[in-house]
């Protein structure tokens, strides 16, 4: 019988960044109900605030919201001082903030939706949010864990940083494309992933460990056709709702997965098993 105690992260300080996003959210809950104190931080600070404020109702944890732009070192640098003063320690980052192309939030496609004629301001934002911004608050925030000796990094990848997006999901039932998937995501993804392996091993002897996680679609509200694609494309057969990743984020937070650092862990129902 396996000691849960493993799985707690009682007294245990943990910051999500795009903590208000649908994932975001989960992977706070998931912190804050397995006892961690979660800082909450996102673009809007007034937001992030109240739901840390409910978080620490739910769970009696000691929440609380911050604005934090990924992208600027100097929130970033300021998001350390802060963590220093108020908590001492960073145990958990989740580093969730990014940028996706995703079908429910499309508008069609154009002739810019092409590989051929895809902007070049739309990749560097990819690359500036989605890996830039990774680098940043590994960099800083990691090093925090580094000075204390000790700490627990997630990087959120994608199944698309392993293998390439599979267009035809995106068909409607009458054959004309409702949406292609751009190629930033798939190349920002598969960065962060190995930026993870880097700091895994750079980091082996100073008590940091670093995984990533790789969740496959997530429900929210797509159009039919989309999800029935995408289920007939998955060995379980659904898309995954928001909070099946709870389990896995806190294996990989917790001292459960003591032993596992370097490590990509896939949680998409079969869809990279073909």
């Amino acid at each position: 019988m396996p000691d849960l105690q493993y799985f707690s992260l009682k007294n245990k300080t943990a910051l999500v960044t795009g903590a208000l996003g649908l994932l975001g959210k989960n992977h706070c809950e998931a912190l804050a109900e397995a006892g961690a104190n979660v800082i909450v931080s996102d673009l809007n600070e007034n937001e992030c605030m109240n739901f840390a404020n409910d978080l620490s109702e739910r769970f009696n944890s000691k929440c609380s919201g911050m604005f934090l732009d990924i992208t600027d070192i100097n929130s970033v640098q300021e998001m350390r001082a802060y963590i220093s003063k108020q908590y001492a320690i960073l145990d958990v980052l989740v580093n969730n903030a990014g940028i996706n192309d995703a079908v429910e939030n499309s508008q069609g496609i154009s002739e810019s939706s092409e590989f051929e004629n895809y902007p070049l301001e739309l990749w560097n934002r990819s690359l500036n949010v989605n890996l830039t911004g990774v680098f940043l608050t590994c960099q800083k925030l990691g090093g925090l864990m580094k000075e204390s000796g000790r700490g627990s990094i997630i990087n959120i990848a994608s199944t698309y940083g392993i293998v390439a997006p599979d267009q035809s999901v995106y068909l409607r039932p009458d054959g004309s494309r409702g949406f292609i998937k751009s190629p930033s995501y798939p190349v920002t993804k598969a960065g962060v992933i190995m930026l993870t392996k880097y700091l895994s091993v750079y980091w082996a002897s100073s008590g940091v460990r670093v995984n990533s996680l790789s969740p496959g679609g997530v429900m929210n509200g797509q159009e039919q056709y989309f999800v029935e694609n995408y289920s007939r494309r998955t060995p379980l057969g659904r898309m995954s709702m928001p909070d099946d990743y709870k389990g896995a984020l806190i294996f990989l937070a917790s001292d459960a997965s003591s032993y596992m650092t370097g490590a990509n862990l896939v949680v998409d129902g079969g869809w990279t098993a073909w």
